[in-house]
């Protein structure tokens, strides 16, 4: 059972991450750069993500929406038909269905390129995700596809430190 940490959120950001990763694109994505953050914080994890180069084109509505999920593999190494193969599955420790997977998160919206975003989960602490991966996907989680949303091709890992 996690039990409540009597801080706020805001405390936590002014704290050094407990973990990080560094993201970056495949071959295609190579301008997609960014870090996402995992500060330990009320019985749970607060992550924020920092992302530029998102895929978007320069039309009237340009902002894409990108799957992004912890994954269980700890390397973003692959093959050259799915450069990130080794992050494997989503990180999935309980054997939920999916959308409940441990390491299933909010979709990150692009706004010309970049995304920033903020959330609280109560389903990791920090250290639980070190030595694994995260993923930024070309299309957006549906939230019901089993098992892992159908949210397309991975663009973009980063290894959580």
């Amino acid at each position: 059972m996690r039990q409540s940490r009597n801080y706020m959120f805001s405390d936590v950001l002014l704290g050094t991450p407990d973990a990080v990763a560094k993201v970056k694109g495949d071959e295609n994505h190579r301008g997609l750069v960014g870090y996402v953050y995992f500060y330990g914080s009320a019985g749970g994890s607060l992550v924020l993500a920092e992302i530029e180069g998102l895929p978007y084109e320069d039309q009237k509505c340009p902002n894409g929406i990108f799957g992004f999920h912890i994954h269980e593999g700890n390397t973003c190494t692959g093959t050259p038909e799915d450069p990130f193969a080794d992050t494997k599955n989503h990180w999935n420790p309980e054997g939920c269905e999916h959308p409940e997977h441990a390491g299933d998160m909010p979709s990150l919206f692009g706004n010309r390129g970049f995304a920033w975003m903020m959330f609280y989960t109560d389903r990791f602490y920090p250290e639980e995700v070190v030595g694994k991966t995260v993923v930024i996907h070309d299309m957006p989680d549906d939230f019901r596809s089993q098992p892992s949303g159908d949210s397309g091709r991975k663009i973009a890992c980063g290894e959580i430190i």
